[in-house]
């Protein structure tokens, strides 16, 4: 049997031991060694099948293609960001100025230029901020704003959402001292449901765009314009979480809240998520009135859910670079991605393969317009292709990227709405590798 240190000399063992580490690099070579005690390989072998073990990235995490048909997939990483988010990020991963006028050689704004992007992108906002993500952007609000003898945060009981994973909007809420003054019920909520329930003790009135499901039939709900004079009459603020991060309206999506028209129609403060339709990285952007958005950026809790560089510098380059896969995917011509469908079918029937095209409807996901449904087309496959695309056998792997489709009537749907026009060759590469492997 070599031995471990001969093997890991092994000029290519040595380089990969500069690129992924030691550890990773001599695991690899333990079980080549493992298989050559087991009877699986010769001890002549034992280098090359180290090699063939040695994994892609230092990170457990992998590329996925995703064809599942959800534009925004939480379990996927929600937004894939665009290759000038992606250089900026390589760009700001040693030393930057994220702190440092260069032209001064001063201490300068934290990540201004992610901030004025931001700012440029909702000018009806006074002021902007960033945080870690939605989630955090209300944890905040509810701290700065609810305190002693104003402790109180009015919301309709039809907006007390669960956001995932269990977690639930009213237990986030309570968890910072804050009381919840529940009105109206799960269908219904209307103006005099708040008013009877804003007073000296209201904080400030919640309004939550309900993004990830919809109740439809004997229903009512107030309006931002509505809450906002009825929170100007009590002085005191509407906080409006539109959830998605829609930044303005658009015309697929005529349901779905932006923060340009919250603001417009009265909103004193709006959340929203940074790594959804905005399709950037996970954040939470505040916009809103000048004074409260200060509020919360000076509060000490705004140190603890600050962002790093690395997602100022994607955020940034979401919005001032070229439109976002996320924003590409929902604009996407139908017609034309039914074309697509039909060039992949082509080369995977030519290799032998049982693949046809299927009319399909892919969704926004990631908690954003719930029920809208968007015309798609889908390389339909067999079923058994669903785990060797998801995980094929590494050794074999090599640029084999990893596929996530979706099954349905006993067929595996590779979903193009959802896939980068780019990907298409490798995600037919994909199919057939998988195909002869299965």
């Amino acid at each position: 049997m070599p031995r471990t240190d001969l093997l890991l000399a092994d000029p290519r063992l040595a380089a990969a031991e500069r690129r992924l580490g030691r550890a990773l690099v001599k695991a690899a070579v333990g079980r080549a060694q493992q298989r050559a005690r087991d009877g699986h390989i010769s001890p002549d072998e034992v280098a090359d099948a180290a090699v063939a073990e040695l994994p892609a990235r230092a990170a457990a995490l992998t590329p996925v293609i995703n064809a599942t048909g959800v534009l925004v997939h939480t379990n996927l990483g929600r937004a894939p960001l665009s290759a000038a988010a992606v250089d900026a990020i390589a760009a700001a991963a040693g030393h930057c100025d994220l702190e440092f006028d260069l032209t001064t050689g001063i201490r300068a704004r934290r990540g201004a230029g992610a901030l004025d992007a931001l700012a440029r992108a909702v000018p009806a906002a006074e002021a902007v901020a960033v945080v870690n993500n939605n989630a955090a952007a209300l944890v905040l609000a509810a701290t700065a704003l609810a305190g002693p003898g104003a402790s109180e945060i009015v919301v309709s009981r039809g907006e007390l959402i669960e956001i995932g994973d269990r977690f639930r909007l009213p237990d986030l809420l309570t968890s910072t001292g804050a009381t919840l003054r529940e009105v109206g019920t799960t269908n219904r909520t209307t103006a005099a449901d708040y008013a009877e329930a804003t007073g000296p003790r209201t904080a400030f009135i919640l309004k939550v765009h309900p993004s990830n499901f919809s109740i439809k039939g004997f229903t009512a709900a107030v309006g931002v314009p509505e809450l906002a004079e009825l929170g100007d009459s009590h002085g005191v603020p509407v906080v409006f979480d539109i959830g998605s991060g829609l930044l303005a309206p658009h015309p697929l999506l005529p349901g779905e809240p932006s923060a340009a028209t919250a603001l417009r129609d009265g909103a004193a403060l709006v959340t929203a998520s940074g790594d959804k339709l905005l399709g950037g990285p996970q954040a939470g952007l505040l916009f809103g009135r000048a004074g409260l958005v200060r509020r919360l950026a000076r509060h000490p809790l705004a140190r603890a859910l600050r962002v790093d560089k690395l997602t100022l510098a994607a955020l940034e380059a979401t919005l001032t670079g070229p439109v976002p896969p996320v924003a590409t995917a929902l604009g996407a011509d139908p017609a034309s991605v039914f074309h697509r469908a039909e060039r992949c079918v082509a080369r995977l029937t030519a290799a032998g393969l049982d693949a046809h095209v299927v009319a399909a409807s892919a969704a926004v996901g990631g908690g954003g317009a719930p029920g809208v449904e968007l015309p798609s087309a889908a390389v339909s496959l067999p079923e058994a292709l669903a785990g060797p695309l998801r995980c094929g056998p590494p050794v074999a792997r090599g640029d084999f990227p990893a596929v996530a489709g979706r099954l349905e009537a006993g067929r595996l749907l590779l979903d193009l709405r959802s896939v980068a026009p780019e990907d298409d060759e490798r995600l037919v590469d994909a199919v057939v590798t998988a195909a002869s492997q299965a």
